[in-house]
């Protein structure tokens, strides 16, 4: 079985698994006011599977300096929310959407800063010659599919922000530190997949 079709397989499923719905409770949370926002897992397609990941420039307003999939805000102009995804990882990137085979959407997460997060989970070849732009990337890289799946890696973590403590989990992948609305969505997707019979885990 290819990693595609297991992919698609598992995305098609709907286990009964504890998912993050967002950073903040559902009670407190006004579904008209947030703004659609699509992000694209590319998984590469080798023996051990990565995903392609972004560091933030430190110069943006937002999440500056974060760790984040290539993604953002949806244009009126999109077709659908796998459009926006593609777009966007194509203007951060220069990842072709050609090069991109989607194997489905996984689950929507909600953002303190006002987004509804779609993930769009696609198989892209190895090695492609990425290049981050300038204003937006300051760097691109790949992280082990089955590291960021392994829920050992999926740390509990608290901070204080706007009078309040928020609760979030954190990701470290060598000196990066993958955390907020991004690492929730890693985690997501890997109890999604871990409660599916279809996924097999992929090799470290």
């Amino acid at each position: 079985m290819t990693l595609a079709w297991r992919l698609a397989a598992a995305m098609a499923e709907t286990p009964v698994v504890d998912l993050l719905a967002g950073d903040m409770a559902d009670d407190i949370v006004d579904p008209s006011s947030l703004t659609d926002a699509g992000v694209l897992v590319a998984i590469t397609d080798r023996a051990a599977p990565g995903v392609i990941l972004t560091q933030r420039t430190e110069t943006l307003r937002r999440h500056a300096g974060q760790i984040a999939f290539p993604g953002g805000r949806a244009d009126a102009e999109d077709a659908d929310i796998v459009a926006t995804a593609l777009r966007e990882a194509e203007e951060e990137i220069a990842l072709p959407p050609a090069a991109v085979t989607v194997v489905g959407i996984a689950d929507r997460y909600r953002t303190v800063t006002g987004y509804a997060v779609t993930p769009v989970i696609g198989i892209v070849p190895p090695d492609l010659p990425l290049v981050p732009a300038e204003a937006e990337v300051a760097s691109v890289f790949e992280v082990p599919l089955a590291f960021l799946l392994d829920p050992a890696n999926h740390v509990r973590a608290s901070a204080h922000w706007r009078g309040q403590d928020r609760h979030f989990f954190e990701i470290m992948w060598n000196d990066r530190r993958i955390w907020g609305a991004t690492a929730a969505m890693i985690v997501n997707l890997s109890r999604r997949l871990a409660a599916t019979p279809a996924w097999v885990r992929p090799a470290a």
